[in-house]
C-alpha cells in the first residue's frame, strides 16, 4: 500500500526541514559578509510590505510621578493616520541641567501586561508575580542603572488590546489577536511588524527630542517577542547603537514549524524564504549585540538557542567583529539574564556618569 500522509503538520515539518532560506550565510571573510548583508538586508525589509503613513506626534503628557529615584511619566502620541499609542518614559531624577544621557527602549513580550511589563509598572499579585517569574523590569532596572528608558505596547497588548478596558470587545473571544491583526495587515497590503515598528521608531522620534536625551546613544532590549521586536528594530532603524535579545532565538524550524511558538506579532510574509532568525541576527552586525539564553528556558529551548548563538557568531566572526557579539548563558527559565546588559550598555552607549 503506498504510503500517505493527512497531517497539515507533518507536511509542514518536512517542507521546512527540507528548506534552505535563499540567503542563508555561507561566508567567511569581511567582504563577503559586507556583500551578504548587502544583498539581504534590503529584501528583508521589503518582506514588511507597505509603509505606514506618519503623522504629527501631537503628544500629551498625561502623568508625571517621582519613584525609585526616577522621574516617570505617561506620554499618549499619535503615531498613524487614526492611531495612537501609550508611552512610559522614565529617567533619573538627578540630572543635571543640560546633561543629556543615553536611551534604550524596552520592548515587552507576550502576555496581559504589556509596556507595563518592562517597565516594572504594575501592582497586582498577579503582575508582580509575572514579572518576578520572568526578571521582567529590565526598562525600570536599566532606568534605576542612569539611563533613559521608554516603552510602548505593540498591537494588541496592553492599553492596545481591544479586549480591555474601555473596548471590552468581544470578537476576538478564543483568539489571537496577534493573528487576527497579521491577517487584518496583510489584506491591506502591510503586515503586523511593520505597523508595531513604524510605531516603536515614532515613538523614539519623541523620546529623542527631549532635552535629556542623547539621540546618538540608543539601544534596545527585549524578552520573547520583546526578543523578536528587538531584532527587528534593530534592522529597520538604525540609530540603535547596541541591541539585547533575550531568550529569543532558534531557527524558524524550530520555533515556528516543530513547536508552533509563534505567532503573526513574530513573523513577516516570505522573510522563511530569505533567511533563518540566526541571519537576521547576524545582519546586526557590525553593531554590538548581546544575546542571552536561559538553560530551562521552557519556551525558547536552550538546545536550539544555543546552535542560534554559534550561527550568529559565525555571522560576527566573518564581519571580523567577533568582539563586539556577547552571550550570557544562565542557568534560569524563560526570563531577563540580567547579568551583562548593564556593562554591556554602559560600554556600547559609553555611559559617562559615576
Amino acid at each position: 500500500m503506498t504510503q500517505r500522509n493527512l497531517s497539515p503538520k507533518a507536511f509542514f515539518d518536512q517542507l521546512s526541514l527540507n528548506h534552505k532560506p535563499r540567503f542563508a550565510f555561507k561566508g567567511k571573510t569581511p567582504a563577503q559578509f559586507s556583500a551578504w548583508k548587502k544583498a539581504l538586508l534590503p529584501e528583508a525589509l521589503a518582506t514588511l510590505g507597505a509603509k505606514p503613513k506618519s503623522v504629527p506626534a501631537n503628544p500629551e503628557l498625561l502623568a508625571e510621578w517621582r519613584e525609585d529615584g526616577l522621574i516617570k511619566q505617561r506620554w499618549v502620541i499619535d503615531v498613524q493616520v487614526g492611531l495612537s499609542a501609550t508611552l512610559l518614559l522614565y529617567r533619573p531624577d538627578n540630572l543635571k541641567r543640560g546633561e543629556k544621557r543615553p536611551a534604550i527602549m524596552a520592548c515587552h513580550g507576550h502576555g496581559p501586561l504589556g509596556k507595563d511589563g518592562p517597565m516594572g509598572n504594575c501592582y497586582s499579585s498577579e503582575g508582580k508575580a509575572n514579572i518576578s517569574f520572568h526578571n521582567y523590569a529590565y526598562g525600570l532596572q536599566m532606568a534605576k542603572a542612569g539611563f533613559v528608558t521608554y516603552a510602548i505596547d505593540w498591537l494588541g497588548f496592553g492599553e492596545r488590546d481591544s479586549r480591555n478596558k474601555p473596548f471590552y470587545y468581544k470578537g476576538l473571544e478564543g483568539r489571537d489577536p496577534c493573528n487576527v491583526h497579521y491577517l487584518c495587515a496583510t489584506m491591506l497590503g502591510t503586515s503586523l511588524m511593520a505597523m508595531n515598528l513604524h510605531d516603536a521608531a515614532r515613538a523614539t522620534d519623541f523620546v529623542c527630542s527631549q532635552s535629556y536625551v542623547d539621540g546618538s546613544r540608543l539601544g534596545v532590549i527585549g524578552l520573547s517577542l520583546g526578543g523578536t521586536m528587538t531584532t527587528w528594530s534593530a534592522l529597520y532603524d538604525s540609530r540603535f547603537k547596541a541591541v539585547d535579545i533575550v531568550c529569543y532565538a532558534g531557527s524558524y524550524h524550530e520555533i515556528a514549524y516543530r513547536t508552533y511558538n509563534v505567532c503573526g506579532s513574530q513573523v513577516t510574509p516570505g522573510v522563511y524564504a530569505l533567511a533563518d532568525v540566526a541571519d537576521l541576527q547576524g545582519l546586526i552586525a557590525p553593531r554590538p549585540l548581546l544575546v542571552e539564553v536561559g538553560l530551562h528556558d521552557s519556551c525558547f529551548e536552550s538546545d536550539y538557542t544555543q546552535a542560534n548563538y554559534k550561527q550568529v557568531e559565525r555571522i560576527y566572526r566573518a564581519a571580523g567583529v567577533k568582539d563586539k557579539l556577547e552571550l550570557d548563558l544562565f542557568p534560569g527559565e524563560h526570563a531577563w539574564g540580567g547579568n551583562k546588559s548593564r556593562p554591556f550598555f554602559r560600554k556600547h552607549l559609553k555611559a559617562d556618569w559615576a
